[in-house]
């Protein structure tokens, strides 16, 4: 099976092309996952529900996974909205550098 870690590191390589920080160091990504069948199961949210880039964002964190992670068979994505994401979920760098004290 592939780790969580190993699931959020491939996940990492995604950026959030409005800020240009990846979706793990923002605190999008709530959990990850895989069962015995190497089916990984992202769960995630978005900083908005009007995201513009939503259905992009979802299907780059599945070409992530499977780009990275040789072994996985399958992706699932869910994108939730509880809870709800706000910018104390991001790296303490990543706060900093969107509330301008970079």
């Amino acid at each position: 099976m592939v780790s969580k870690e190993e699931l959020f590191k491939a996940v990492s390589t995604v950026n959030d092309p409005e800020v240009g920080f990846n979706l793990v160091e923002m605190g999008l990504i709530y959990d990850a996952s895989c069962d015995e069948q190497f089916n990984a199961k992202i769960t995630m949210t978005l900083s908005t529900k009007a995201c513009p880039l939503h259905q992009m964002i979802v299907q780059w964190v599945e070409e992530a996974v499977l780009r990275e992670c040789e072994s996985i068979q399958n992706v699932e994505v869910e994108v939730v909205w509880e809870p709800v994401w706000n910018i104390t979920m991001a790296t303490e760098e990543v706060m900093n550098k969107l509330s301008g004290n970079a």
